[in-house]
């Protein structure tokens, strides 16, 4: 008899991937046979992905991006990707499907809802997402990264917590050095669709910081290509010692090494945090539409954690100020990182995997 298989599906970001990633890890060490449902864009975040995982692109698209052409396309496309999916399903039965979100999660999800396949969605934010919110009353079951989601009515969630990458797991609670007259690492992270905002505020709210405290700070800043160049220009005439990357495939390192993280609030960078317990400078993204990010960063907010910044208030002055406050009061600092650890969600990827086959065992029976 071979071992169950697991259809996920999720792609777009680095926040949807990620969690991903973490469950594929755990159900592979359940003795499951994994699939990744994405696109091109969602398979750039797979290198991560154990090696046993089945990567497989799909049809799907967006209304959001593209001309009158493009969104006329999106529906056969979209249409032609379920249909590939539900014959791959017809071929090799999965024994569920989870979605985590973004467009290419639709054609695995849309296959499921069709052959009746145990299917669930896990949400990273506190606001449910486009594709999430339209399969929410056609599933089986919800899973909360955090918590409380707004749900639409009559629908009910379960608080798992947001996955996160064995990398981070392995750095889980790593002791934290209180800022001091040593050298001390600033992490800043922009994520895919927000970094820009931080490449123009950052490095002169840094530059800015008393010069005796200066000498002692490296920062690693992740900025987008088109930025990264004036970015690290702007640093080097400063004198402040950084690396700037428009990736890091080392955040687990990187931030485990922090004595402050300044970021936008995705909802897997919040979990990171919390799970390895870094105090943090949130500046949620203006542009998303349902204000998803100041609903994730809450909870780090409410444990003392973090310190939140609206766009329209994030000037250099302003966040130089919140910096130096941080880094000049090590015992605060030292009780941020605890607050971060105690809303921390290190099982969140086992109470995502206990849902999986709670939802098998439970469908076999019915």
């Amino acid at each position: 008899m071979s071992a169950p298989l697991l259809i996920i599906a999720a792609g777009g970001t680095g926040g949807h991937m990620f969690p991903a990633q973490s469950l594929a890890e755990v159900m592979l060490a359940r003795g499951w046979r994994v699939r990744l449902s994405t696109d091109a864009r969602g398979a750039r975040y797979t290198s991560g992905f154990p090696d046993a995982v089945e990567i497989v692109e799909v049809s799907s698209a967006t209304f959001a991006r593209g001309g009158l052409l493009a969104k006329a396309l999106v529906a056969p496309k979209i249409a032609m990707g379920v249909l590939t999916a539900a014959w791959r399903m017809m071929r090799d039965k999965p024994d569920a499907v989870v979605g985590f979100g973004g467009y290419p999660s639709i054609p695995a999800l849309g296959a499921a809802v069709m052959l009746r396949i145990p299917r669930m969605i896990h949400e990273q934010n506190g606001v449910l997402g486009r594709v999430n919110e339209l399969f929410a009353k056609r599933v089986d079951a919800i899973a909360c990264g955090t918590w409380p989601t707004e749900l639409p009515e009559g629908v009910e969630g379960t608080h798992v917590g947001n996955p996160v990458r064995a990398a981070i797991l392995e750095r889980a609670g790593a002791g934290y050095i209180p800022p001091g007259d040593y050298p001390m690492e600033l992490l800043v992270m922009g994520g895919s669709q927000g970094a820009r905002i931080l490449s123009d505020v950052v490095p002169p709210a840094i530059a800015a910081l008393p010069m005796e405290m200066l000498r002692n700070i490296r920062v690693s800043h992740q900025a987008r290509d088109e930025d990264a160049e004036r970015v690290t220009a702007f640093y080097a005439e400063s004198g402040i010692d950084a690396e700037v990357k428009p990736f890091f495939d080392d955040v687990p390192r990187r931030m485990s090494e922090a004595q402050l993280v300044i970021t936008r609030a995705g909802a897997s960078t919040i979990a990171d945090m919390s799970v390895i317990g870094r105090p943090s400078v949130l500046i949620p993204l203006a542009a998303a539409i349902r204000d998803e990010q100041t609903a994730n960063g809450r909870g780090l907010v409410e444990a003392g954690a973090a310190i939140m910044m609206q766009e329209d208030v994030a000037t250099p002055e302003a966040l130089s100020e919140q910096i130096l406050t941080v880094l000049s009061n090590p015992e605060a600092a030292l009780l941020m990182a605890q607050g971060a650890l105690s809303v921390g969600k290190p099982e969140a990827a086992e109470a995502l995997a206990r849902m999986v086959e709670f939802l098998v065992d439970r469908g076999q029976r019915q």
